[in-house]
């Protein structure tokens, strides 16, 4: 497995901080982000999953502790939409440039907007999907609201 990803190399360029960690994926998983947590032997709140979704027909990036799911209401008040829906995964694929299961939100292919949930800026340390299935990079979360120019809210179900 290759450390070098999109993602750890847009982080690099940004000169963040952060370590690299692998885990065996399952890709039968039922929840790929607590599959993660379970793997790295983290608390699901620290391993934040990466979700595409469509606010008002244009791509969000919203990130959430693995452990909770996204209030599609709260997700488009907080990209300033009317409405918000999942992205499908082929799309997903498509506009971030990584497969479904490795989706960063570090290094897409071109800059979306970004929402984190606030409860991830209460951790130490955070662990997201580093570009590749299996691959988590750990680092700030101040650092990721930073770099991404997150919009920080609630956007919990």
């Amino acid at each position: 497995m290759s450390k070098v990803t999109p993602a750890t190399r847009a982080l690099e360029a940004a000169r963040v901080a952060f370590t690299v960690h692998t885990y065996d994926y399952d890709p039968d998983a039922e929840s790929i982000g607590l599959q993660a947590a379970a793997a790295l032997g983290e608390n699901p709140a620290r391993v934040l999953k990466t979700l595409m979704a469509l606010v008002d027909g244009k791509a969000v990036c919203v990130i959430v502790p693995s452990d909770q799911e996204v209030s599609m209401k709260k997700l488009a008040a907080a990209a300033s939409g009317k409405s918000a829906q999942m992205m499908k995964p082929p799309e997903a694929e498509r506009v971030t440039g990584f497969k479904v299961g490795g989706i960063s939100p570090f290094g897409q292919r071109k800059p979306v907007r970004t929402v984190i949930e606030q409860s991830a800026l209460l951790h130490d340390l955070v662990y997201l999907n580093g570009g590749q299935r299996g691959l988590q990079v750990r680092l700030k979360p101040g650092d990721v609201r930073d770099v991404l120019r997150a919009v920080v809210a609630d956007v919990l179900a």
